[in-house]
């Protein structure tokens, strides 16, 4: 068991937690990674409690990474430990009704977006899917290990997309989605038969073998935000009216430049209904430098809400309590809510010295002296 998970707060303390005045968002990043959390109800009926208590108001729990999923889909293999735990358990759905129970919401993270391990069964058995480099390699090392690309352009990973976001948009009634860096075409990417076809029928020439060419890296781009786009239709005519699209990209050059995403035209084409800006910068000077990014101060006046992703502690790297303390209060003094990454950084595994109790009493006491501003309303009329 996680250590955040032995010492949990009783049923009593919980229930004795008065409200905490919260900035706009307040949220954490959860995942299985490494975690015992999604695979035992109890579990997660506790951290939900706990989360709660400590004046969290949003929980964006992973639901698709490493090629399978968090529940059980027609589109994609479930995750195999989750399988192996049966009975119909179902981490999502369990989170969302806990969660809701306690007035919090829960926005699924789809981590992997259009990424895919290189031996994934849909990999090998579309490869016309998979988007490939000038050479006609197509991995890409990440997390260590050799990945690749689905084609945002070709029909077939389009329904696949958005059949994965669709289900669990209907069956578990979440407050919404989100897309973060992985939601991407790399820009070295798009040299594979489609590709090349689709192009030279579009504008009647050969993709230029120069993949930082403006001209060749905007026609990717619109194939991307046209993606985009009709996830936004699709969720909107699914029955449950508009759904919630939050975006957690990392800075604007970088995404650009490296992934093709547009975040700025995205916001302004009211494609995305929350920024999330991941800022891991370990010290104070570097976090504070990182929140003055041009594209991240125009962003605050697109009328969407804009978060800052703060580092809580992963893989052994623990921000302390104090420095937390002070890079939300810097993120809060500009208007920003705050997503931890991740769960198991706040009071869990990767605790640090501090310990789980004083970790837990610092973030209860931490969220209680901060502005008391509203999380933004869900599914939006902008």
């Amino acid at each position: 068991m996680a250590a955040g998970l032995a010492l949990l707060a009783t049923p009593g303390a919980i229930r004795a937690a008065q409200p905490v005045p919260a900035p706009r968002r307040l949220g954490v990043w959860l995942t299985n990674s490494p975690s015992p959390l999604y695979y035992a109800p109890s579990r997660i009926d506790r951290a939900v409690a706990e989360l709660a208590a400590a004046g969290f108001n949003t929980l964006y729990p992973n639901v698709w990474s490493r090629g399978s999923t968090f529940h059980h889909s027609r589109w994609a293999p479930i995750e195999p430990a989750l399988a192996q735990v049966g009975g119909g358990h179902d981490p999502i759905c369990r989170m969302s009704e806990q969660a809701h129970r306690r007035g919090l919401q829960v926005i699924p993270w789809f981590e992997y977006g259009l990424m895919e391990p290189a031996t994934a069964a849909v990999v090998q058995q579309n490869p016309e899917w998979v988007l490939q480099k000038r050479d006609g390699s197509s991995t890409v090392e990440l997390h260590g290990k050799p990945m690749v690309f689905l084609n945002p352009a070709h029909p077939g990973v389009r329904q696949r997309f958005l059949g994965l976001i669709s289900e669990i948009v209907q069956r578990c009634k979440v407050d919404g989605i989100q897309l973060d860096d992985h939601f991407a075409w790399p820009v070295e990417l798009g040299y594979d038969p489609y590709t090349r076809a689709l192009y030279q029928r579009e504008t009647g020439r050969e993709p230029p073998s120069d993949h930082t060419d403006r001209a060749w890296m905007t026609w990717r781009r619109h194939q991307l935000t046209g993606l985009l786009r009709e996830l936004r239709r699709v969720l909107k005519s699914n029955g449950r009216g508009s759904v919630y699209v939050s975006l957690s990209p990392g800075p604007f050059r970088f995404a650009y430049n490296h992934w093709l995403q547009d975040w700025e035209l995205w916001a302004l084409g009211s494609l995305i209904d929350e920024l999330v800006v991941q800022n891991y910068a370990y010290s104070l000077q570097g976090f504070a430098r990182d929140l003055q990014q041009p594209a991240l101060v125009k962003a605050s006046g697109w009328g969407i809400p804009v978060e800052i992703g703060i580092l809580s502690g992963f893989g052994g790297r623990t921000t302390a309590m104090p420095t937390l303390a002070e890079k939300v209060r810097l993120a809060s003094q500009r208007g920003h809510g705050v997503i931890y990454f991740y769960w198991e950084g706040l009071w869990g595994l990767h605790a640090g010295p501090e310990g789980a109790q004083a970790r837990r009493d610092g973030f209860s006491q931490l969220h209680r002296s901060l502005p008391p501003l509203n999380p933004p309303p869900l599914n939006p009329e902008r």
